[in-house]
């Protein structure tokens, strides 16, 4: 969802704030298996920019957020994977395929979104997600 912001961001804020959330895409390019992966490249990239423009750490703190819920997502499926995969007594349940199931979907709408926000915030357009964005707000003071 796109919406103003109070200013007009200049075109270094809006390249990095972009990039806060392409930093996502390309650790899942690196570290697709494991989960912490694009969390600790997001993590990295909003330490590198918490005292940048407002715009910029806006979008580095929204960008964060989704990839904590999504770390955690990602290593709950992880762990029960393993689980199911080493464990005799584990097998494959119809609440873990549910949960299977309910990841990769989550998966793919964090992924379209992302893709769509790193698109907007290029182009200087603020883009609050329904969930992140209000919280965002309230974490990030201008």
């Amino acid at each position: 969802m796109a919406s103003t912001f109070p200013y007009h961001p200049e075109e270094a804020e809006a390249e990095k704030a972009s990039n806060s959330y392409l930093m996502s895409l390309v650790a899942i390019m690196v570290g697709f298996p494991l989960p912490i992966i694009n969390l600790l490249a997001t993590l990295l990239f909003y330490i590198a920019n918490r005292k940048s423009g407002y715009f910029v750490r806006w979008h580095c703190t929204q960008a964060l957020l989704s990839q904590f819920s999504l770390f955690i997502v990602n290593s709950t499926g992880f762990w029960w994977t393993v689980s199911v995969l080493v464990m005799e007594d584990e097998h494959v349940s119809n609440p873990y395929l549910a949960y299977i199931i309910t990841v990769f979907v989550f998966n793919v709408l964090e992924l379209a979104m992302t893709i769509s926000a790193a698109i907007k915030t290029r182009k200087g357009m603020h883009v609050s997600w329904y969930f992140y964005g209000p919280l965002t707000q309230i974490m990030c003071k201008p």
